[in-house]
């Protein structure tokens, strides 16, 4: 054969090789995937049976050789066919080890692939930058120590109070994001030490106003015309700046005045890139650091992306504001919003003539103990009678109108509970009343998830300590609702998200009713507003409406219920009366249990395989299949290697795999 015949290889001949070539690596990969019962990725499948290829000339060139030197003789091509399908076998196999292999070394999911990595490599350079700076601010105030797991202990109220002020700094700096961060963590009494809460309580969300051209931009898309044309007045100057958004006062065209919230311009890229770097930091200060464990970063991150998140559409806000209106605000005031106007980044709402309630503590309002007893009833109302309540009460979400009643602004933050919560609710108020510390354990336990150890007679005396302290005659009612958070944390309670926001409300409106009206009566007027809603429930009409409906439900069961009796007693008389019990109903249960049986019979049938496969090789004689080289036990002992081979690399990318069976 020339010596330049590769070199003059035909470019039919080179396109069918290459065809040729193309087909063998699909093969190989779709007979690993489908010999496996798992989905691999593309680009690892198609590594792994190039690789399986490139491998497959050196390891079957020795193998190969032995066939080559020998002559098939009288061989009718029996044996040769046998041999070939083993060698297919084990070309088939090598894929199926590599993949195996990579599953236990680089688990499937827990590296980005090449176009994952390809997409997000702008927004890794992007958030690298502001990593950086970030770490730069932490620094600049003093975290650096607490970053690293070094700093004071949290058990030193001094150290306690320098990471405070150091915190609420670095946050300051940090932007919207953080900013937002901090004014969360403030309302946080139940994880949160005093501390903190005092110091991050003093973020105010405040930013320089965005270029009128710029917010003009983000009205005319989201209204779908000019400022103009919607409105028959509109102030280009804002009553107020947010770092999310910034607040105008307009006139509609049917005469009605309000207020324009509009979503500050390009806002959202930077709080994605901020949300992501705050879990990412969440995640490393728990793994790293003991106060980053004790406080539960994670899901305090996780809680916070999702408030933010719902703060960013304020289609979210309208719907909110809507459904607390709808429940019945008393001698409140809510502002409607005009649905036809609100959209994702634009929020148009009735306009509420006074000022913060914020003003009216600093100046001493003189009728401050009406006014809480109104903001509690509201409150109270609303979470045990309505269902719907303002998860944020503080007061600069409080308005004093001018005809002397309150209004509530900015409902981004809404609670909701379902009926049998809101039951649970009343009766632990109810036990509360009573000083009953057993009734309030119970009900305590109905609100929140039991867990499997709980040491029930600590926590009823925790409550009736709790009870001693701030409810009998001359008891302390500030801050009674931060120490039950505590009592609730202490006993490893999972409190669920929503009724950890009813009391995050209820600790933010009793500092609030605290700096309104100093020496208010907390407990007294919870009691009182009990006792009417007692009296609202036990009227005549009430009770007679409630005896009906439970009467209309029994009265089914029980006029079934004599016949199933006596069933009952005639079985158990004649020796009938048995219990039948449903095993696995579950079809999770079922799932699990047929997983694992097919495991081990994997398993099973592999290593018998591979027991047979030995002995058969060890044994001598037999039929030969190729003349000098290979009997027909050796061939049938190779072959079962080989499956053998296949069902153990079954078994364990499925131990391998993190979905697990």
């Amino acid at each position: 054969m020339p010596p330049h015949t590769d070199a003059a290889m035909s470019p039919p001949l080179a396109l069918s090789l290459s065809f040729a070539t193309v087909v063998m690596l699909v093969l190989l990969a779709v007979a690993a995937r489908r010999l496996l019962g798992v989905t691999f990725g593309a680009f690892r499948t198609a590594v792994a049976a190039v690789l399986a290829f490139v491998l497959t000339g050196p390891m079957l060139s020795p193998v190969m050789a032995q066939f080559q030197s020998t002559g098939t003789g009288s061989d009718s091509g029996f044996g040769a066919l046998w041999v070939l399908v083993l060698v297919v076998m084990c070309i088939v196999l090598l894929p199926m080890v590599i993949l195996v292999v990579a599953e236990a070394l680089v688990p499937s999911g827990s590296v980005p692939g090449p176009i994952e990595v390809a997409r997000s490599l702008r927004g890794r350079i992007s958030r690298a930058r502001r990593y950086s700076q970030i770490t730069r601010i932490a620094f600049r105030h003093g975290l650096g120590p607490y970053l690293r797991g070094r700093g004071d202990r949290l058990d030193d109220r001094g150290g306690r109070v320098r990471l405070a002020r150091a915190l609420r700094g670095a946050l300051d700096d940090g932007g919207v994001t953080f900013v937002k961060l901090g004014q969360v963590l403030s309302t946080r009494r139940d994880l949160l030490p005093a501390e903190f809460v005092e110091e991050l309580g003093t973020l105010q969300d405040r930013a320089a106003p965005a270029p009128w051209e710029q917010v003009e931009q983000v009205l005319v898309a989201e209204l779908g015309g000019p400022v103009d044309e919607v409105f028959a007045e509109f102030d280009r100057s804002p009553l107020a700046s947010a770092s999310i958004a910034q607040a105008y006062a307009a006139r509609l065209r049917t005469g009605e005045s309000v207020v324009v919230k509009v979503q500050r311009p390009a806002i959202r890229a930077v709080v994605a890139r901020d949300l992501d770097i705050v879990a990412r930091l969440a995640r490393t200060l728990e793994a790293r650091t003991r106060w980053g464990r004790a406080l539960g970063l994670r899901v305090l991150a996780d809680g916070f992306a999702a408030a933010i998140r719902e703060e960013l559409d304020f289609r979210v806000e309208a719907g909110n504001m809507a459904a607390v209106a709808a429940s019945g605000g008393g001698t409140v005031t809510y502002p409607s919003p005009y649905a036809e106007l609100c959209t994702e980044r634009v929020l148009v709402m009735e306009r509420l003539v006074g000022e913060p309630l914020s003003g009216a503590i600093e100046r001493g309002h003189e009728q401050g103990h009406e006014l809480a007893r109104t903001l509690l009833g509201c409150l109270l109302r609303q979470v045990l009678v309505e269902g719907v309540f303002h998860a944020d009460p503080h007061p600069g979400n409080i308005m004093l109108l001018r005809d002397g009643t309150l209004g509530l602004l900015d409902f981004g933050s809404v609670g909701r509970l379902d009926a049998s919560v809101r039951a649970a609710l009343q009766r632990f108020l109810v036990a509360m009343n009573r000083q009953d510390p057993l009734g309030v354990t119970d009900a305590l336990l109905e609100v929140v998830p039991r867990p499997e150890e709980i040491d029930e007679a600590a926590l009823e005396r925790a409550m009736g300590q709790f009870m001693a302290r701030h409810l009998a005659p001359g008891g302390a009612s500030v801050v009674m609702f931060t120490n039950l958070f505590k009592i609730v944390t202490e006993y490893g309670l999972a409190v669920p998200p929503e009724v950890a926001a009813v009391f995050r409300a209820l600790a933010t409106l009793e500092g609030t009713l605290v700096a309104l009206a100093p020496g208010f009566d907390l407990i007294e007027e919870a009691r009182a507003f009990a006792g009417r809603h007692l009296a609202e429930q036990l009227n005549a009409t009430s009770l007679k409406d409630e005896v009906t409906h439970e009467l209309a439900t029994l009265l089914p069961m029980l006029r079934r219920l004599p016949r199933r009796v006596e069933r009952i007693a005639s079985a158990a008389e004649h020796g009938r009366f048995s219990m039948n019990v449903r095993l696995l109903a579950d079809e999770r249960d079922r799932r699990f249990i047929t997983g694992l049986l097919h495991q081990v019979v994997l398993t099973v049938l592999g290593a018998t395989a591979g027991i047979m496969g030995v002995v058969l090789l060890g044994t001598d004689g037999g039929p030969q299949v190729l003349p000098r080289v290979i009997s027909l036990y050796e061939l049938i002992g190779f072959n079962l290697l080989v499956i053998s081979a296949i069902l153990a690399l079954r078994v364990l990318v499925g131990v391998f795999r993190r979905d697990g069976l």
